[in-house]
């Protein structure tokens, strides 16, 4: 706030100035190095040449140094007025390492003296004789130039307080937690941050942030839910992100932990947060990345005693990834949960666990889920799961089986299946010897208005068919005795492209009156002997 409104009254240099003197009186604690180097760049481009320099006196005595982008506005300044000594004095003020007590230099003096020798008497005299007047950004810096050595970071930041050289705020608290939050160092972080908050001092995002990603990266998963729960009950309270990253940390952990799985649930919701459908499906995508779909349901109890309602699409998407994975007890009690919760069950639900459970290959369960989905919501929009199934079992090569389930449900159930599902069955039946059943599905198809399918029908007889085949074929695809005498045509026409003359004649002697006494027929079976006679001729030459 004292920034923004000392870069507000940048234009006002006599206003600027009050405010700060105001500040300075009322708490000076909260004036930075930043703000000291605000103020003396209004006054120094706005002409108060004295009261410049004034200011750089107090700021050498604080330890605070004077900013390049400050010296380089200030230099212009002066260079537009042509004040040619203050030119020069500036440029010696920075020609000697711009401050000789810089904060930076006085931070690096203090890290050397405590680095390189032993706490003693000897060590706190050479950091007084310094005659260092400490700041929260000073403390802060020391602090984390000691970073790599916890012990003497923490017997610094206790000294200079009991000294009576600083009194620590929430900024250097901060900073010694983000030390101290390690390993081997965990009894004193917890002891500080503590402290920190009986003072009135809140632990910010980023000290949170970081000891969080630190201790997840140790797996040390129980201390990151502590300081969790701790951040949250703060005021700086962690994101949304922070809670999936956690939540999502320990679902794939060595072991996975329910209690601080709920725990975390329990701090975020507690606060008045919400879980989202992008978090829970988060959540459940690293469950599978790690093999732990078997824990899915106990997951989402937990989930839902922190308020969520799973929607329709994360229905879907929770049933599939079950079933397609092979768990299919999980899948049905899945399932069984989300009616028992009063939950609408959606019907997308349905169709993803059926289909998962047909690329996985479980048929037997995907055809059960067929059923108990039928039950319940009727056979009016089963018509691409059903599809699916049946082409499951096609794949499987259980074309055979798919048709008596076809027949069964058609039956009992007056399920209508798709013409595609139907085009599909025969297709398969017929690759995998069940010419029979092809020829049945036939009549079915006639009977829900679709178009009898004739092409696989017309090339698998006259390749490995008979003439008996052909006329059991030709019967069943209508309802009348016979089908059109241009289905006849085709049917000898593909006898006779794969060399079947005789079956060609075998069907034809089968074939009733009208058929065999029809000129177009007649004309056929005329051109088909000349070939044939064509042929043996040949041979014979």
């Amino acid at each position: 706030m004292v920034l923004k409104l000392l870069w507000k009254l940048g234009s006002s240099p006599d206003a600027a100035r009050r405010f700060f003197d105001w500040v300075l009186e009322s708490d000076c604690g909260r004036l930075s190095s930043k703000s000291y180097n605000m103020i003396l760049c209004i006054l120094g481009t706005s002409g108060f040449v004295n009261e410049f320099w004034d200011m750089v006196d107090v700021m050498k005595k604080k330890g605070y140094g004077v900013s390049k982008d400050v010296r380089d506005k200030v230099m212009e300044s002066f260079e537009e007025s042509r004040r040619n000594g203050d030119i020069e004095k500036l440029k010696a003020l920075f020609a000697s390492g711009s401050i000789d007590n810089s904060p930076e230099k006085m931070c690096s003096r203090v890290g050397k003296i405590v680095r390189h020798d032993v706490w003693s008497d000897d060590v706190e005299k050479k950091i007084l004789d310094l005659n260092i007047v400490f700041s929260s950004d000073m403390v802060k810096s020391i602090l984390d130039g000691l970073g790599t050595d916890p012990n003497k970071a923490l017997i610094f930041f206790r000294w200079v307080e009991e000294s009576g050289q600083f009194k620590h705020d929430g900024c250097t608290y901060n900073a010694m937690a983000r030390v101290l939050g390690r390993e081997d160092t965990i009894d004193r972080f917890w002891k500080l941050v503590h402290e920190m908050r009986n003072k009135g001092n809140e632990m910010e995002s980023e000290t949170h942030d970081k000891v969080l990603g630190r201790f997840c990266k140790r797996r040390m998963i129980k201390d990151a839910v502590d300081l969790y729960e701790f951040a949250m009950a703060g005021a700086n309270k962690p994101s949304r992100e922070c809670c999936t990253f956690l939540l999502k940390k320990i679902v794939v952990g060595k072991q996975f932990d329910m209690p601080l799985f709920s725990r975390v649930v329990r701090a975020y919701t507690g606060s008045g947060n919400a879980l989202t459908s992008y978090i829970v499906d988060s959540i459940l995508k690293s469950l599978t990345t790690v093999g732990r779909s078997r824990e899915c349901n106990q997951v989402l109890k937990a989930l839902e005693e922190g308020g969520v309602v799973l929607t329709g699409n994360l229905q879907s998407k929770i049933a599939f990834r079950l079933s397609a994975s092979g768990h299919k007890e999980e899948a049905s009690e899945f399932m069984k949960n989300i009616e028992a919760s009063g939950s609408n069950l959606d019907h997308k639900a349905w169709e993803s666990l059926i289909e998962g459970h047909c690329l996985f290959g479980n048929l037997d369960k995907a055809f059960d889920s067929f059923q108990k989905m039928v039950e319940k919501e009727g056979v009016t929009s089963a018509g691409y799961s059903f599809h699916m199934l049946m082409n499951a079992y096609c794949q499987k090569n259980r074309a055979i089986d798919a048709c008596k389930i076809l027949c069964q449900l058609v039956r009992e159930q007056q399920l209508e299946p798709r013409h595609s599902t139907y085009k599909s069955l025969i297709t398969n039946l017929l690759v995998q010897g069940g010419f029979t059943d092809a020829v049945n599905i036939l009549g079915l198809m006639r009977s829900h208005g679709f178009p009898p399918f004739i092409d696989p029908f017309i090339e698998h007889v006259s390749k490995c068919g008979t003439g008996s085949d052909a006329i059991l074929f030709l019967r069943g695809m209508t309802s009348k005795y016979f089908p059109s005498t241009f289905v006849f045509l085709r049917m000898f026409d593909a006898f006779s492209k794969h060399g079947r003359y005789e079956e060609a004649h075998n069907l034809l002697s089968k074939c009733p009156s009208h058929i065999r006494n029809n000129a177009d027929v007649l004309n056929f079976f005329y051109s088909m002997r000349s070939k044939v006679g064509d042929s043996s001729g040949t041979l014979a030459a």
